[in-house]
């Protein structure tokens, strides 16, 4: 898909999806609707493993709602279609690895679309902030998930006063994995996803569904339902193919095939 705000590109099993809508990457409602069929068609191809998302330019990865469209009419309880703001936040049953290569600010729902992607590399020129306080609004998905990454009293920091966060400071939080120059973003993003390509499909399902549905219960009934094999990824994943050749492959010393199935 190319257009105006969105352009996808596939490298094997890797999928890049770029939001270049100028100056500043904002999403309305229209661009979050395309992001959310993006990245519910990545779900379903079994020909994709991996999905890069990135921002185009150097300046933003993205700056969030397109205020200019809320000042016109667009409300926060809009249609922002299959997955939520920016397709991915509520995105059911994507147990596919998600990279947020931030190439620049990521600001309101950009942080919040970079911290929806399973591993993060920022450009050592990225910053992040949550200024929602200043336009009247609920960084929401960011008061939900921050106090879930990083220690409580961090993410009510950032959260309460919408400061800015520097690439290294995030990285001290835990916010990103990474921090490369901007030159060496992409490759490294890309280099990462290659690593997940080549890997195996239903353990990173099982491992997404597994953190996902187990991340509020207790330890002890975590690991029953695990063990009990209680879902459906689990389930699929200990009677697969798949499973069988990592064993075969360990035992005659090879690098596994993985089918997927």
């Amino acid at each position: 898909m190319n257009d105006h705000a969105l352009k996808t590109v596939r490298n094997g099993r890797v999928l890049e999806v770029t939001l270049d809508r100028p100056k500043a990457n904002a999403i309305d409602t229209v661009t979050s609707r395309q992001m959310g069929e993006v990245f519910q068609d990545f779900r379903d191809d079994p020909d994709l493993g991996v999905a890069i998302v990135t921002g185009g330019g150097e300046k933003f990865f993205s700056a969030g709602w397109d205020l200019k469209a809320a000042a016109q009419g667009e409300s926060a309880d809009s249609d922002w279609g299959v997955g939520g703001f920016g397709g991915l936040q509520e995105l059911p049953n994507l147990n596919k690895p998600v990279i947020a290569a931030v190439n620049g600010m990521a600001v309101g729902g950009g942080f919040e679309v970079a911290i929806s992607a399973d591993l993060i590399v920022a450009a050592d020129h990225a910053r992040f902030a949550l200024p929602e306080i200043n336009v009247g609004i609920l960084a929401d998905a960011a008061t939900v998930k921050l106090p879930r990454r990083i220690p409580y009293h961090v993410a009510m920091d950032l959260l309460l006063t919408g400061r800015w966060v520097s690439a290294d400071e995030a990285m001290r939080w835990g916010l990103v994995n990474e921090v490369v120059s901007a030159d060496n973003l992409m490759t490294r993003a890309r280099e990462i996803a290659k690593l997940l390509a080549d890997g195996p499909p239903l353990v990173f399902a099982a491992i997404k569904d597994v953190m996902r549905r187990t991340e509020q219960l207790p330890v002890q009934e975590a690991f029953d339902k695990v063990t009990s094999l209680e879902y459906d990824t689990v389930r699929t994943l200990y009677r697969s193919e798949d499973m069988l050749e990592g064993a075969k492959a360990f035992a005659e010393k090879r690098s596994p095939v993985w089918r997927g199935k």
